[in-house]
């Protein structure tokens, strides 16, 4: 379970470390919030076996 993700912050203007702030199991896959330690942006990814949704996207 990873706890940082590195990713494109569009508030802050630059690639930002998130932090995972929660996650739970889908029938897709596990759902995971992300959120920018800098600002209050924040976005969910949703997969399972490679296989992604991203709600920044």
């Amino acid at each position: 379970m990873t706890m940082e993700l590195d990713h494109e912050c569009p508030n802050c203007g630059g690639e930002k470390t998130f932090y995972r702030a929660a996650s739970t199991t889908l029938h897709l896959g596990e759902k995971v919030k992300w959120h920018c330690p800098d600002c209050d942006y924040g976005f969910v990814r949703i997969g399972d076996n490679g296989t992604a949704v991203d709600s920044s996207a």
